[in-house]
């Protein structure tokens, strides 16, 4: 047993759960049922029923109870999009955030978004966080401050020349205010275009919009940054052409102009009773990336579809690359309990440390993510569609195809009445399921792979 578990790469309880879930009568219907969640690794179980009728007449066209699922139970995806924790859901929320950033930069007309807004000056921009105190690094040429020249994977990436120096308190500050200054360079940002037309803020709003969609980013050193596209519109959003003075170039200076100014700084008072003797300002840091998007890349430009396959990657992310974990953290003495490496381990502390000290920023609650209490991905209101509407779009579609399924096609959704009681029963998968699961997801995402080459060749 233990030489065929090794050769699966399962150790022997696992693989003999395997063959206890492989053998049993509902295994079928159970990959089914993974199936449908795309092998999500922590799905949700139900009990349930669900009968569905006809409005006009009252005839049950079907009716459905989880008795004869699997284990009395329905499962269905977890919907994290956290890669660590669903890989199979995190491909699905990459795949709608591709699509959303993607709609705003060529337009989409299901989404009634004009493919005119490719013409809208439009800049991807990468706004970072100051220095905290030297750390280890891959500088382009010459060596790291330490005398080494790093691997890729040496984890000594990011982590402070000297720990004693380093300001943690400035660190996790800086991630918990992060939301903030992107407020407040936004709000900047406006003026800041206003000004170099010759222009009052309320005439830019009755001539233009400026629309954006953003992603974080956590640096090995565990400072979060923000990766965003930024477009000027007209007055109504993306169906109205831009200003005739809107250029790429003068949204490139502005946005230079906003994130310098002093009006884009967060002070954090001092509290010398507690030990913090002295405030913070926080501002962003002096590496500023700036990069036109261009329909169709020349190698000068970065393109709509590089852009949105980057924003994308980064959705499904966290704070966990910098080697701390993906859930909430109780205590200090988790964090030691954890095993977690040097550097993320002090940013933690400091959070804790920190939390009585600032309580309205509730930085032992985001401690797990260094003080980074934001949202991940976000857009401004106009910038494209809704990862709502996405997954409308994709529930639709999936219902349509179990009518069909269930010879219900020619039957109307207005037309039927679902009557349903459901009861959350649990989540999760034995250590064989997710063995099995896993498999699935991999045969899901090769099937996915070899379709998108295939239609690569074929002819638009």
């Amino acid at each position: 047993m233990s030489d065929t578990a090794t050769l699966a790469g399962l150790d022997a309880a696992t693989l003999t759960d395997v063959l206890r879930v492989a053998g049993s009568a509902g295994f079928d219907q159970w990959q089914v049922q993974i199936r449908r969640t795309g092998g999500c690794s922590d799905p949700i179980h139900l009990t349930g029923w669900s009968i569905t009728k006809d409005k006009a007449t009252g005839e049950t066209l079907r009716n459905y109870t989880t008795d004869t699922e699997p284990g009395g139970r329905l499962r269905i995806a977890c919907g994290n999009r956290r890669a660590s924790r669903c890989p199979a859901c995190a491909w699905t929320y990459a795949g709608d955030t591709f699509h959303l950033i993607r709609a705003g930069l060529v337009g989409d007309t299901r989404h009634e978004i004009p493919a005119t807004i490719r013409n809208c000056p439009r800049v991807f921009a990468t706004l970072t966080a100051p220095s905290f105190g030297p750390v280890h690094n891959q500088p382009t040429h010459g060596a790291c401050r330490c005398g080494n020249a790093h691997r890729d994977d040496d984890p000594a990436l990011g982590t402070p020349l000297d720990p004693a120096s380093y300001d943690y308190a400035g660190a996790v500050l800086f991630n918990n205010h992060a939301g903030d200054l992107w407020h407040r360079f936004v709000n900047r940002l406006r003026r800041e275009i206003a000004a170099q037309v010759g222009i009052t803020q309320k005439a830019f709003k009755e001539v233009a919009r400026l629309s954006y969609g953003k992603v974080a980013e956590f640096q090995k050193r565990g400072a979060v940054h923000f990766h965003a596209v930024i477009r000027i519109d007209g007055a109504d959003g993306p169906d109205t052409a831009p200003p005739s003075w809107a250029s790429t170039e003068l949204l490139t200076q502005a946005i230079r102009a906003a994130a310098a100014h002093p009006y884009v700084t967060v002070k954090v008072p001092a509290r010398a009773a507690a030990g913090f003797s002295h405030g913070w300002e926080l501002r962003w840091g002096r590496q500023l990336d700036l990069r036109p998007i261009k329909a169709f890349g020349d190698g000068s430009e970065i393109t709509e579809q590089a852009v949105a396959s980057y924003v994308a990657k980064y959705a499904t992310k966290a704070a966990e690359n910098t080697g701390t974990v993906d859930r909430r953290i109780g205590n200090r003495e988790a964090a030691v309990l954890l095993g977690l490496p040097d550097h993320p381990r002090r940013l933690i502390e400091a959070c804790f440390d920190l939390d009585p000290v600032y309580p309205d920023r509730r930085l032992t609650a985001w401690a797990h993510m260094l003080g980074f209490r934001g949202h991940f991905s976000s857009k401004s209101r106009r910038y494209s569609t809704t990862l709502g509407v996405l997954r409308q779009i994709r529930a639709d579609y999936r219902a349509a195809q179990e009518r069909d399924a269930l010879g219900l096609d020619g039957h109307e959704p207005d037309t039927v009445l679902v009557l349903a009681s459901w009861q959350y029963a649990g989540h999760g998968h034995t250590p064989g399921e997710s063995a099995l699961a896993a498999s699935i997801a991999r045969d899901l995402q090769l099937n996915r792979e070899t379709a998108r080459e295939a239609m690569k060749g074929e002819p638009t």
